[in-house]
């Protein structure tokens, strides 16, 4: 079988990413750009965990996260604190000024999403996502058989 899924899934991503950082210029948005909010929407739903946890939960090299971390507490977005159960372990928390920023992230989500899915139904909708879901369940476990 001949597919082009590869292809088309980078292809996807590249022209998202650029509509996503478009969106937020017009917007006025410099806050963030487009690879810090895909950080802060993992932090937005689980505040309070550490660089490996937000690695797997954004897809990003743990070496790529710390110097955007970096950038983002340099820029007041996020906070390093020790874990009070194991201080050895470092995790990491949105400020005030990041949680403040949801309400624009969102709006710019949801024009990406008008864009993504326009002319789909919403039974297309689930069962792509479905489809995708299972995707990433079947490299997450081959991912994981490798390390």
């Amino acid at each position: 079988m001949n597919s082009q899924f590869g292809t088309l899934v980078s292809q996807i991503k590249l022209i998202s990413g650029r509509i996503f950082d478009k969106i937020l210029a017009e917007m006025n948005i410099d806050a963030f750009n487009g690879a810090q909010g895909r950080i802060l929407y993992v932090l937005w739903n689980n505040d309070g965990i550490s660089l490996k946890e937000l690695s797997d939960k954004t897809g990003l090299a743990p070496t790529t996260l710390t110097s955007m971390v970096d950038r983002m507490e340099q820029n007041g977005l996020v906070k390093r604190n020790a874990d009070k159960v194991d201080r050895r372990k470092i995790l990491l928390y949105l400020t005030d000024k990041a949680r403040a920023l949801k309400t624009e992230y969102d709006e710019v989500a949801n024009r990406m999403i008008k864009i993504h899915f326009k002319d789909f139904t919403d039974t297309e909708i689930e069962e792509l996502e479905n489809y995708l879901i299972r995707v990433l369940k079947n490299i997450s476990e081959d991912y994981a058989g490798r390390r």
